[in-house]
């Protein structure tokens, strides 16, 4: 197996090095780079130019208005991305949903949400966990009740990312609640968040950013033409998003440019009078860590070169997502580490926009403890990491 990039690949890596030098707004990738807070519009301009170009379905095929890009050629764009400072393109309407309604849904719900994804009309969020539901997604209790041609939904699902800015939300409900195994009695649905009854509530997380929320559902009536899928068949719907999920939170491209900037703080910051990168014992967690990732970008590769050849990932996903959650943090973590007294104070008001106060320590020291609280969050979500594990003993050893 051959794993270096072909001409081709690396004439398309040129080609995407040119459109972020022209077309990602400069502002957005110093915001990016520094750590700061990204509004809407900041999302929104940076999907815009995308969609302009034609490459904001970049996992979409042609047919629907997509890329049609390999494997391979979505791996250089996401790292060259990271690279330059740009956002990472939300996953809800693109990544998620999308590739759920190409796969189950009606001629008639591609035809309309499609373009609308690709065009921005619509934002979308998810709505799979619950407060007594998250890594055991099945155990999930908001209902849904057939009421002519209404779905009569009432519950409440949690950790909503972005909720507050989104126009639709996909929703797991529990259309049967006599189902012999919890996951049979489960659909998949498309609620308009402007339907009278949901009420969204956020929750301010420990670096003071409103990033999730709770959203309620008091008897919303949903048209059944929004189910995606047959009734009661949605944990099928479900496992095919997540397993797109999980790939997408393994994030190489950004682990590369998490670590360049690690190397950056370790040259600056002093130990005894010299670089903290001198030191041995830092040197060495910093070796491991590049290490791991050097790893984990040859085995992506490898899964990628797979799928390329007409294979499909198993769960390959889901080693993906528990190795790259794991380097994720750790990087987060020596980067916490390296900084010493100027991680510890934290500044909210330091992430946003337009902030002229008095920074504590470098510039580059205003994000980090926030960074590191963040990705604390990226081995539950996406499934569980121990859940992960679980995945990989029953489809790989059979246990």
């Amino acid at each position: 197996m051959d794993l270096n990039f072909t001409p081709a690949e690396q004439a398309f890596r040129d080609e995407v090095r040119a459109f972020l030098k022209s077309d990602l707004p400069a502002d957005v990738a110093a915001k990016v780079k520094g750590g700061r807070r990204l509004t809407r519009d900041d999302h929104i301009r940076w999907m815009t130019a995308l969609s302009k170009r034609g490459w904001l379905g970049v996992n979409w095929p042609t047919e629907h208005g997509g890329t049609g890009w390999s494997p391979v050629q979505r791996h250089i764009f996401e790292e060259e991305c990271a690279a330059a400072g740009g956002p990472r393109i939300l996953a809800f309407g693109v990544s998620m949903v999308a590739p759920v309604i190409m796969k189950f849904g009606t001629e008639e719900q591609k035809a309309h949400y499609l373009p609308r994804i690709l065009d921005l009309t619509d934002w979308w969020c998810q709505g799979y966990s619950e407060p007594g539901a998250g890594s055991d997604l099945a155990s999930l209790k908001t209902r849904a009740v057939r009421d002519g041609d209404h779905y009569v939904v009432t519950g409440q699902k949690t950790w909503t990312t972005l909720g507050q800015h989104a126009d639709w939300i996909f929703c797991l409900v529990r259309t049967d609640p006599q189902a012999a195994k919890p996951q049979q009695g489960i659909s998949f649905l498309l609620i308009d968040m402007k339907t009278p009854g949901i009420t969204v509530r956020p929750i301010i997380l420990l670096d003071g950013e409103h990033e999730v929320n709770e959203v309620f559902f008091d008897d919303v009536r949903v048209p059944v033409g929004n189910r995606v899928g047959e009734e009661n068949q949605g944990w099928t719907c479900a496992k095919y998003l997540l397993t797109h999920e999980r790939t997408n939170i393994a994030g190489i491209g950004l682990s590369k440019e998490a670590l360049r900037h690690l190397k950056t703080i370790a040259h600056d910051q002093l130990k005894g009078g010299r670089p903290l990168i001198e030191d041995p014992i830092f040197r060495a967690r910093l070796a491991q860590i590049e290490i791991d990732l050097m790893a984990l970008e040859m085995t992506n590769l490898r899964v990628l070169a797979d799928v390329q050849a007409g294979g499909a990932p198993g769960a390959e996903s889901s080693i993906l997502k528990i190795k790259g959650t794991e380097i994720r943090q750790a990087i987060t973590d020596l980067t916490r580490r390296a900084l010493g007294p100027y991680a510890l104070p934290f500044q909210s008001e330091a992430l946003d926009g337009g902030f002229n106060g008095e920074p504590i320590g470098p510039d580059y020291a205003a994000p980090v403890a926030a960074n590191y609280f963040n990705m604390r969050k990226l081995s539950i979500f996406g499934g569980s990491n121990e859940i992960q594990k679980n995945i990989i003993a029953k489809a790989s050893l059979g246990l």
